[in-house]
């Protein structure tokens, strides 16, 4: 199973540094950032938790969990020196999950974590994640940025056909045979080619469907 993607947007270096450290051991996969700027750009639908300072160089970590909020249901912890029930308050109405004020012992910071984890569990089956893109399986929901894509039954399954195969070519012979309709009829080798140009173009031109020339096409990070 994939390592648990965590963002720790976080301005003390020897904070950020402590942490990572931590939770990389044990067995997190942390990304850390020092600002607002940048956590935007590193947040993605494969980040399950963030943990987040409150005072940011360029702003309010209340300002990046309503950002975020507004995207995706993603999990957030504050950590911040300030311990006054108004701050805290604020930063549960806003949506966050926990908040915890510093200094605090890394064995609480885990336990925190995983209480967390736990109460919002993602299931590998039923989420499928590439880069922006996200397909629920179980609600056959695909989203882009956190924003709902609608596509077509084809384009639907052509696109769960690359994201469950990520990281491998998969031919176009292939993906033919495995294209038919519901009422049996074949899927021609012009429809696929517009299926997957229409499919990139409603996915905002992803750079990780890339085609494989004269083979196929693969979904891969990027």
């Amino acid at each position: 199973m994939a390592k648990h993607r965590i963002l720790l947007v976080e301005d003390d270096e020897a904070i950020a540094f402590g942490i990572r450290s931590v939770l990389e051991k044990k067995g997190y996969r942390v990304i850390t950032c020092s600002d607002m700027a940048e956590g935007k750009s590193l947040f993605s639908p494969e980040t399950v938790l963030i943990l987040l300072d409150l005072n940011l160089p360029d702003g309010s970590g209340y300002d990046f969990c309503r950002w975020v909020k507004e995207r995706d249901d993603t999990p957030v912890i504050f950590l911040t020196v300030r311990d006054d029930a108004e701050d805290i308050t604020k930063g549960l109405d806003l949506g966050a999950d926990d908040y915890i004020t510093k200094p605090f012992q890394t064995a609480v910071l885990e336990s925190r974590i995983r209480a967390v984890l736990r109460r919002v569990p993602r299931t590998d089956a039923e989420l499928l994640v590439c880069g922006s893109i996200r397909i629920d399986k179980k609600g056959m929901k695909v989203c882009v940025d956190g924003k709902e894509v609608i596509l077509t039954n084809l384009e639907y399954r052509l696109l769960l056909m690359l994201m469950e195969n990520k990281g491998c070519i998969l031919p176009r012979g292939l993906i033919l045979e495995r294209l038919w309709d519901d009422d049996g009829n074949f899927v021609n080798d012009n429809t696929l080619t517009v299926a997957v140009k229409r499919l990139r173009e409603k996915l905002a031109k992803p750079s990780c469907i890339t085609t494989v020339r004269g083979i196929g096409y693969r979904m891969e990070e990027t």
